[in-house]
């Protein structure tokens, strides 16, 4: 840890991101107290079959705690959460991708979004994942046109729909034999993932792979 990181902890202590309690260890990205009732995904129930991709991974279930914690990091701004938040989606990815990959990307925003949220809570999570991992992150492809929410609709069919055909590669990209882990930060339909690693697949990727904080059912 570097001494700008250990200053920060004295001013900003790290908190447990599903009950703001201050962190006895600020290694830790969860509180002893929170940890065993989260709604862990352990082994294949952690996996989602998602179109174009070898799979997608999540350590949690949106469910619980899950989801105020998702809304306070998205909505709320909360920035800090993509720490620890990243580093449990670190360890799934070393749970279900032991080998790791040559890049890693994330789900992008539109700039409308982009500008009402201040940020895109995928890029720091696929950031922190890859600081973690060892994986390179960069940015790779753009969202061309706003949507609408993909969490304010509720059949599969209308996701699929408002996902397809606004993504694109950014310009130069070649993924050539490359294996790439696709960030986002809850997967439920896996519209999003599937249009955006159809994209990644058609730059020449070796092989896709999904991962998200949680995982939503749509049913």
């Amino acid at each position: 840890m570097s001494v700008r990181e250990n200053v920060l902890d004295l001013l900003f202590p790290p908190k447990c991101p599903f009950c703001q309690a201050v962190l006895d260890d600020p290694r830790a990205p969860v509180c002893p107290a929170c940890r065993p009732g989260l709604p862990w995904l352990k082994g294949r129930a952690g996996e989602r079959r998602v179109e174009f991709t070898g799979g997608c991974f999540s350590p949690l279930a949106y469910r619980d705690a899950v989801p105020e914690a998702v809304h306070r990091y998205k909505f709320s701004r909360v920035r800090a959460l993509g720490k620890p938040f990243g580093a449990l989606m670190a360890q799934c990815l070393e749970e279900h991708l032991p080998l790791g990959a040559g890049l890693i990307c994330w789900a992008p925003l539109s700039r409308k979004r982009f500008r009402e949220r201040g940020f895109n809570q995928a890029e720091l999570l696929a950031r922190e994942v890859g600081r973690l991992r060892l994986i390179p992150a960069q940015p790779v492809l753009w969202k061309m046109r706003d949507t609408g929410p993909q969490s304010e609709l509720e059949e599969e069919s209308a996701r699929r729909a408002n996902a397809r055909g606004v993504y694109s590669l950014l310009p130069g990209i070649d993924l050539a034999g490359k294996r790439v882990v696709l960030v986002d930060d809850v997967v439920t339909s896996g519209a999003t993932l599937g249009e955006c690693a159809a994209l990644l697949c058609q730059a020449g990727a070796e092989a896709v792979y999904g991962l998200t904080l949680a995982q939503a059912r749509s049913d």
